[in-house]
């Protein structure tokens, strides 16, 4: 059991015709954890454009998971509210576009994606540093803060909106 026979990667083999010891991958086969059928959400893109939807289940945990990779990776550039003064802006580096531009608002979802995946102007990608499923819980949460940003009044439920005003003021003498 010691010697048993086997044969190594990239050697020498007399057993196949060809001498090679690794074999072509059969035609169809996707090796564990490679399957990358679900365009939207692999390429942010459906059919080619980019997409409005987020192809992910929305909740609470997703958003809090994009807020800490959001401000992990995207702060020191972007600033922690998106409005493009982080950190390294503020030492000199060219200011990226707040998110709460009118244009940028107004993209879909995939964009923000697509950037993270492949890197946008001056801004490197990050698809090896941030996860398929990180990046669009980053992108969710960019939503978030281009909401908090630009909410209306409207926005907030009417059983809600009393509770915004606060308590009642108190008369000076």
């Amino acid at each position: 059991m010691h010697n048993q026979p086997k044969l190594k990667p990239f050697a020498m083999s007399e057993f196949y015709p060809d001498h090679r010891a690794s074999r072509p991958q059969v035609e169809g086969t996707v090796a564990r954890g490679q399957l990358t059928d679900d365009s939207a959400f692999y390429t942010g893109k459906v059919d080619g454009q980019l997409t409005a939807e987020l192809p992910v289940k929305l909740t609470p945990e997703l958003l809090a998971l994009g807020r800490v990779r959001f401000e992990t990776f995207c702060s020191p550039c972007h600033g922690r509210t998106a409005a493009g003064d982080g950190m390294v802006v503020q030492r000199g580096f060219k200011k990226p576009r707040s998110f709460h531009d009118d244009r940028l608002r107004s993209l879909p979802i995939g964009h923000f994606f697509d950037a993270m995946t492949n890197g946008f102007g001056a801004m490197s990608d990050y698809r090896a540093q941030v996860s398929v499923a990180d990046r669009w819980a980053i992108a969710a949460y960019i939503r978030v803060l281009q909401r908090s940003q630009n909410a209306r009044l409207e926005d907030v439920p009417a059983d809600k909106r009393a509770a915004l005003a606060g308590p009642p003021a108190k008369a000076h003498p």
